[in-house]
């Protein structure tokens, strides 16, 4: 959620264990795990932010001047990056957010773990991003029906 990666601060990130403490809706916090790569990467920003950015305070991401960003600034630098894709017609943070869920789901996520991931109290908020495209379905029907190759 924008708002979540707007509160993050540099406090949240654990670099020993890839994680990001996130705090959700109504306070919530969760535990998410991140790749090495991606530890790399974050490593690389702050190291780049502390150098070029004097005046920062605790967020992890902040804009030129230091301050914290806001909503409408995320949903615009969003915006831009994904308008070099032309097949994607929605074009905003929730986008991302739903790609990442979609394509955990995909390759073979547990619907649970994805409800964890997103931050959701309900299985049935989760339950929206489990559309299955048909070349996945068909994927599925060569795979498990026995009646398939013949």
């Amino acid at each position: 959620r924008c708002a979540e990666l707007i509160a993050l601060k540099d406090s949240d990130i654990d670099f020993t264990n890839c994680t990001v403490r996130v705090t959700g809706k109504r306070n919530k916090q969760r535990i998410i795990p991140f790749s090495d790569t991606t530890r790399l990467k974050m490593s690389d920003y702050i190291r780049v932010r502390n150098r070029e950015i004097e005046n920062k305070g605790p967020f992890l991401f902040v804009k030129q001047n230091g301050g914290p960003l806001y909503p409408s600034l995320v949903y615009n630098i969003v915006h831009r990056r994904l308008n070099s894709i032309p097949t994607l017609s929605k074009k905003s943070p929730h986008v991302l957010r739903h790609s990442f869920a979609t394509e955990m789901l995909n390759n073979g996520a547990e619907i649970n773990a994805v409800k964890e991931l997103l931050g959701h109290s309900s299985l049935a908020s989760t339950e929206v991003y489990t559309h299955v495209s048909f070349e996945e379905l068909k994927k599925v029907y060569n795979i498990a029906h026995p009646r398939a190759k013949k």
